[in-house]
């Protein structure tokens, strides 16, 4: 079975389109966390890993910039917290600007 799910983000990838920007929140992609986390921990945790980035890389995050401590990160919908370096990168020139999305 865990082939199976390798398999279908393989496809996914082929798929898609390879001038589509990525929507994902996360610095590393969704279907590579999934395809990893399959790939090395097995099917089920890779299944665990495609709910909790499928409900939490929606809308509903909030970004928090610390002016203090100059630090900033995300507030998933979950209530987990993103650091920077856990940030796709086409959210980090936002971080650095300070605006608000």
């Amino acid at each position: 079975m865990r082939f199976l799910l390798l398999f279908l983000i393989k496809i996914y990838w082929m798929l898609k389109a390879k001038n589509q920007e990525p929507r994902c929140i996360f610095r590393i992609s969704c279907s590579r966390h999934v395809y990893q986390m399959a790939k090395t921990e097995g099917l089920f945790k890779g299944l665990k890993a495609f709910a909790y980035r499928y409900q939490n890389c929606r809308d509903g995050y909030q970004v928090i910039i610390n002016p203090v401590t100059d630090q900033n990160y995300m507030i998933l919908p979950n209530g987990d917290q993103l650091q920077q370096h856990e940030i796709a990168k086409k959210f980090q020139s936002h971080l650095l600007n300070k605006t608000e999305f």
